[in-house]
C-alpha cells in the first residue's frame, strides 16, 4: 500500500512490530497538549504496540502497559523550563471492556479530552465515537494479509486544522514527503 498524499489521510504498511513502534515515536515526538489520537482494529492489530512506541517518543520514562483491566492510565513528563507548573499528561484509554460511548463517561476522561495539559491516546476508540472530540487523529490498523501475521495497514485520517497540521509533520518526519 503507498502512502496517500493529501491533507488529511495516509496509509502504509508496517513490516514488523518494531516498525511500528518506530512510527509511534515518531508520532509521539510530535504530539503536544490537546492532541487526541484514536486507534482502531482488531485484536492483535497493534493498537498497545504503536502506543507504546508513541509513549516513548513522547517522553515517557517507562513503557506503556495495556490499560485493558484498569482502562486508564495517566503518563507524565515533566514542563518544559516551567517548574512551577504541572507537566502535560499522556493518558493512555482502552475501551475494549466498555457497553458503549455513555460509559466513557464514567471514566471521567471527557473532563481532559482536547485539554491543553493533556494528550490521549484511545484503544477501541470506535467503541465511544460519538464521545471523542470532533478534532482528532484517527488511525485505524488492519491485517493486510492474514497469512503474514507481521505486517499491519495503518490508515491514518486527521479532523481539524491541528491534527492536519500533525499528520503533515508525521508524513514529513517518517517519510521525508
Amino acid at each position: 500500500m503507498a502512502p496517500i498524499l493529501d491533507d488529511q489521510t495516509l496509509e502504509f504498511v508496517s513490516r514488523s512490530p518494531d516498525q511500528t513502534q518506530r512510527l509511534g515515536a515518531r508520532l509521539g515526538a510530535l504530539l503536544r497538549g490537546g492532541d487526541v489520537v484514536c486507534l482502531e482494529g482488531p485484536l492483535g492489530s497493534g493498537k498497545t504496540c504503536l502506543a507504546q512506541g508513541v509513549g516513548r517518543g513522547w517522553g515517557v520514562g517507562q513503557t506503556l502497559i495495556s490499560p485493558s483491566f484498569v482502562l486508564v492510565r495517566e503518563y507524565t513528563r515533566p514542563a518544559n523550563g516551567n517548574q512551577g507548573r504541572r507537566g502535560v499528561r499522556l493518558y493512555h484509554v482502552d475501551l475494549y471492556r466498555i457497553s458503549g460511548a455513555d460509559e466513557m463517561l464514567s471514566l471521567g476522561v471527557d473532563e481532559f479530552l482536547g485539554d491543553a495539559d493533556a494528550v490521549f491516546v484511545i484503544e477501541w476508540a470506535e467503541r465511544a465515537r460519538p464521545r471523542i472530540p470532533s478534532e482528532h487523529l484517527w488511525i485505524r490498523l488492519s491485517f493486510p494479509d492474514r497469512a503474514d501475521q507481521t505486517r499491519r495497514a495503518l490508515h491514518f485520517a486527521a479532523e481539524g486544522a491541528r491534527h492536519a497540521a500533525l499528520l503533515r509533520e508525521f508524513r514529513r518526519e517518517a517519510f521525508g514527503a
